[in-house]
């Protein structure tokens, strides 16, 4: 589910300074009030579930005992389940049409991306792909927008496929269409350097590897 937790509302009063960058600069002195449970507050993951979970039980789906993560629906001789870790939601069914149906009704009240099939397993070659791994990696020194892109297709070093050799190349056509991009340093702005980054547990759609936020 994308941006999971702004679906969740808070009930307690909490209050944000202005971001830079996003100042009203008629009200300086002024805070915003956060309706929201954004990411970082402690009260965002506990908003989403309780969200999350009230749209499947209004929906015919039954939370379990034991795991209260885990709801279950019934039809007939047929059951559909669904695990929920945080934004990641992974469902199965004793019947094809329950699972699109339950497709279908997550999509009418969250925004999804599902990992669809899997694409072409065909082997490509190896030197070529590590050497356009390479030159990108060298690129990423100076054009930090295409790093994260960069490391994925990095992974599949070893045994890369058609896919991800297709991936590769949508960097580069990137590249090329964005010659211009890149970090300056002007002489009189202090170097003040800021890293965000973000958690995802078993993100990679091919051997669900995590990757640690901080």
């Amino acid at each position: 589910v994308k941006s999971a937790f702004l679906y969740g509302t808070i009930d307690e009063e909490v209050y944000v300074m202005q971001p830079l960058g996003f100042q009203d600069l008629a009200f300086l002195a002024k805070v915003y009030k956060v309706e929201k449970a954004m990411y970082g507050l402690h009260q965002a993951p506990r908003a989403w579930y309780g969200t999350l979970s009230k749209y499947l039980l209004k929906n015919g789906f039954q939370r379990g005992t034991i795991d209260q993560t885990l709801f279950i629906r019934r039809q007939r001789e047929d059951f559909i389940l669904v695990q929920v870790y945080v934004d990641d939601i992974i469902f199965g069914s004793s019947n094809l049409q329950l699972c699109r149906e339950f497709e279908a009704l997550m999509y009418k009240k969250f925004q999804m991306s599902a990992m669809g099939k899997d694409g072409t397993r065909k082997d490509v070659d190896l030197h070529l792909y590590r050497s356009m791994i390479g030159s990108l990696m060298y690129l990423t020194a100076s054009r930090p927008d295409i790093m994260f892109s960069v490391y994925a297709c990095a992974r599949h070093q070893v045994t890369p496929k058609e896919c991800h050799l297709h991936a590769v190349k949508r960097i580069f056509q990137y590249l090329k269409g964005h010659p211009k991009l890149g970090l300056w340093y002007p002489k009189v702005s202090p170097f003040d350097l800021v890293a965000f980054s973000d958690s995802d547990y078993g993100g990679a759609s091919q051997d669900h590897k995590s990757t640690t936020g901080g």
